[in-house]
């Protein structure tokens, strides 16, 4: 199974946005929810929790999309790719898309959020599935499983 080489870079699809990432992700994750259904165009979306002070935008300028509220999404103002999320009151890491990077064969979901209102075919290989979003006290043990799965 391919594994994360750090730093490990990427970019939108037209590439006039690009960022770096140095840090491992605490947790991978896909999202069953209307809301990422509708922003991926797909039955779900994908996101690897990267720690903020892991992760920089190194070209370009990208642009808040999406619904524009409390959780700031990301996206490539030219290409619109979606590339990152900075969801609301946590600014200590950033739900990066985890395709945005050159090379993304390394990723499988860890966990996965809002089964409840997932398209009954689409299914993943996460570990841990949820019909909304763990508790929050559930996720430090999750990110220690996580990192342990990781070696």
């Amino acid at each position: 199974m391919p594994t994360l080489s750090l730093p490990a870079e990427g970019g939108c699809r037209c590439g006039r946005v690009r960022l770096k990432i140095s840090a491992k992700p605490l947790l991978t994750m896909a999202c069953h929810c209307t809301g990422c259904q509708s922003m991926s165009s797909s039955a779900y979306s994908l996101s690897a929790a990267i720690p903020s002070e892991g992760f920089e935008v190194t070209r370009g300028e990208p642009v808040i999309g999406g619904l524009h509220g409390a959780s700031k999404h990301y996206f490539c103002g030219h290409c619109m790719t979606w590339m990152f999320t900075r969801p609301e009151g946590i600014d200590w890491f950033v739900n990066l898309r985890p395709t945005m990077l050159d090379d993304h064969a390394w990723f499988t979901p860890f966990i996965e959020t809002w089964t409840a209102e997932k398209f009954p075919w689409a299914a993943t290989a996460a570990v841990h599935s949820y019909a909304a979003l763990p508790s929050f006290e559930e996720y430090e043990p999750l990110v220690a499983e996580y990192a342990g799965a990781q070696g």
